[in-house]
């Protein structure tokens, strides 16, 4: 895995992980313990184009970025110690803030598929599906979904286009990935993410607190996130208020991370259906 040298973290925060923090030896057998790309390539969709900005830039650090190998298998060990104070109750924070019971769970940019993971567990009735661009990434998440006895469907897609059809998802979520995409790609992933809901489905974001990212710009020199400013600068709220969501709401957690959670808009209601918003989505009927 090449790694740039001029980063905060290869600088000082590299040699704590590797020589204290992460079983390498664990990590090795992990890495020889199967034929990535023949594992990579179920995941791979034929003529599948990635964007400029995602194959452009290194993050992390990481020559190639998330479609390196490296990244994939170095990116749990690494970010179980750099969500303060727990990952787990980080993520939790999230889970804890969905008010229905949905049927179907679409987790946007799902990485190596930990938040998905968690969804699941939660929910274990719903349908949950985890889309992410690395074949890499998502191949660690498949592993990950194996190995806790739960399905799970690992898809190559775009969050800005999903193909998926309209209205069909009750939850649909982002964690850490809106400080990885240009503000712009990010409110057409919210864009994306309301034509997905039914009337009532809720959007949660989980990412870096904005208001500290602005006032603490070392937090944003830690790692080569090329991104990152520019989500520092932007306000969550009004993205998903711009895209069409209604009661949006930023809560801090942890000082350092937020989670937003906005609803995709009701149809208005007629003296003849009172319970309009319960027939359009069964999620919400109690």
């Amino acid at each position: 895995m090449a790694v740039r040298k001029d980063t905060i973290f290869e600088r000082f925060l590299a040699p704590i992980f590797q020589n204290f923090l992460i079983d390498r030896d664990a990590l090795m057998r992990y890495y020889k313990s199967r034929d990535w790309e023949q594992v990579s390539n179920r995941f791979r969709q034929p003529n599948f184009t990635y964007p400029n900005y995602y194959q452009a830039h290194n993050f992390h650090g990481v020559e190639g970025g998330y479609l390196s190998l490296g990244a994939a298998l170095s990116y749990d060990p690494i970010t179980q110690y750099v969500l303060p104070p727990n990952e787990a109750w980080v993520r939790q924070e999230l889970i804890d803030r969905i008010r229905c019971y949905p049927r179907r769970i679409l987790d946007l940019g799902c990485g190596t598929g930990s938040m998905t993971l968690m969804l699941k567990q939660k929910f274990p009735q719903a349908e949950v599906i985890g889309l992410d661009f690395s074949p890499y990434m998502l191949a660690v998440a498949d592993d990950k979904a194996n190995a806790a006895e739960v399905a799970i469907a690992f898809l190559q897609g775009n969050a800005e286009a999903t193909n998926f059809a309209t209205e069909s998802f009750d939850v649909v979520t982002a964690a850490l990935l809106f400080h990885e995409t240009p503000p712009e790609v990010s409110k057409n992933i919210l864009r994306e993410g309301l034509r997905l809901l039914k009337s009532g489905g809720e959007a949660l974001i989980f990412d870096g607190n904005q208001s500290t990212l602005r006032q603490t710009e070392w937090l944003t020199e830690i790692f080569e996130e090329p991104y990152i400013k520019a989500y520092a600068k932007g306000n969550l709220d009004a993205w998903m208020g711009a895209a069409g969501f209604e009661d949006v709401r930023t809560e801090q957690v942890w000082w350092v991370h937020q989670i937003t959670r906005g609803v995709k808009p009701l149809p208005a209601r007629s003296p003849d259906h009172p319970n309009v918003a319960a027939e359009n989505n069964p999620a919400f009927a109690f």
